[in-house]
């Protein structure tokens, strides 16, 4: 029997972690989560957390600050152990992300099951094609 997908959910809020867990289980995938301060203050190493777990898809949330935030997420992906593998990037406010980086394409989630839909849908997506 084949093992379900794994997906990464990195988030800076545990609860949102749990409920995203929740929603993408439900889904049909396995989900490994870690809180994005955990990774940024060492206690959390993303090559190690990465490696062991080989996501195909990296759910990743940027927060406030915005733009110190979106920094940090490029030096996430600037690690080789993420390399290629697709993201699906969330945020409580996308016109204000924008704003400040760009066009990201980030999925916005107010806590409305229909934000959380669209983030599962757009795991979907994400998942390299065999």
């Amino acid at each position: 029997m084949e093992k379900p997908p794994v997906v990464a959910v990195i988030n800076s809020t545990e609860d949102i972690v749990d409920l995203l867990r929740i929603w993408i289980e439900q889904a049909g995938f396995v989900v490994v989560g870690t809180m994005t301060s955990l990774i940024r203050d060492g206690e959390v190493d993303v090559e190690q957390f990465i490696g062991q777990h080989d996501p195909l898809v990296i759910v990743y949330d940027i927060s406030p600050p915005y733009e110190e935030n979106w920094t940090f997420l490029r030096l996430v992906r600037s690690s080789e152990a993420v390399s290629g593998k697709p993201f699906v990037i969330t945020t409580t406010n996308r016109p204000a992300l924008d704003a400040l980086v760009g066009d990201t394409e980030a999925i916005e989630i107010i806590g409305k099951p229909y934000d959380l839909q669209q983030v599962v849908d757009a795991v979907r997506a994400a998942l390299p094609r065999p």
